[in-house]
């Protein structure tokens, strides 16, 4: 952490990063990121007069140290690792080690926090959730703590300011990787390579490798399916989709879907 920010905690940082993030868009570049920059050489140089040499030598320093993933940009969890000492550096907690690279394994946190079913994730239930991962981590938290990154979390990503997150927010709290579906051209290959790329999904959404789809392994395949035409799907249209796909695929009505039956629901044959 820069000396500039010594002083900085979970709230300091919460307001730096909505003053720099004009756009609002999870991360700064271009006059965001020079304007940050330039801020933060004023902080560590009150009295003396800064030129722009001194901020483009500044950002390039940091730059070249902070921005890990190489694109020019910093975003939300690059900044707060640089800035935020390591018992404030909320936003990490999620990241560090583990980012989720299988919706499945989304749709199983939500459907565990989204207690009240409501599609919706609550302050309390986000509470909830960061209270077991702090846990998990074998981290000590206060409840007053506890109670800061609950507001925090929900200040910086409750874009709409109702009071909980819905799918999209927790998918960015989590850095859920890109849709898995996205490397697939299901309507541009022959019948081999259709029956090969069916294969490949549904191994990838049978986690638990019982040759069926239920539970969460279903809401990842809908919530990823439906991203390649609509990325932001809210938890109660993905659940209405839910059903929608049961309906049509569950051929034996036993709440799970098949190899089989999502083979046929899609067009694939599997046996020649």
């Amino acid at each position: 952490m820069d000396s500039a920010f010594e002083d900085l905690d979970a709230a300091g940082f919460l307001e730096i990063w909505q003053h720099f993030d004009a756009d609002d868009n999870g991360y700064i570049e271009g006059k965001e990121l020079d304007d940050f920059f330039r801020h933060m050489m004023k902080r560590m140089r009150p009295q003396d007069k800064v030129t722009e040499e001194d901020v483009q030598n500044l950002k390039k320093r940091f730059m070249s140290a902070y921005d890990v993933t190489a694109d020019g940009k910093l975003q939300i969890q690059e900044l707060a690792h640089m800035i935020l000492p390591e018992d404030e550096n909320f936003l990490l907690v999620f990241r560090r080690e583990n980012p989720l690279d299988n919706t499945v394994e989304f749709m199983t946190i939500w459907r565990k926090y989204d207690v009240d079913c409501s599609g919706y994730i609550s302050a309390q239930e986000l509470k909830a959730f960061l209270k077991d991962l702090f846990e998990l981590q074998h981290k000590e938290v206060t409840p007053d703590k506890l109670e800061d990154y609950t507001d925090a979390m929900m200040k910086i990503f409750d874009k709409n300011k109702d009071g909980r997150l819905d799918l999209n927010d927790l998918a960015r709290i989590l850095a859920l990787e890109e849709n898995f579906l996205l490397q697939f051209r299901m309507d541009a290959c022959s019948k081999d390579e259709r029956k090969r790329d069916f294969e490949k999904i549904f191994n990838h959404y049978d986690v638990s490798e019982t040759g069926a789809l239920e539970g969460p392994e279903v809401d990842g395949f809908v919530k990823d399916m439906m991203g390649l035409v609509r990325p932001n799907i809210t938890g109660p249209e993905l659940d209405k989709l839910r059903a929608v796909l049961l309906r049509h695929c569950d051929v034996n009505k036993d709440g799970k879907i098949q190899r089989n039956e999502l083979a046929l629901c899609l067009g694939v044959k599997l046996k020649n």
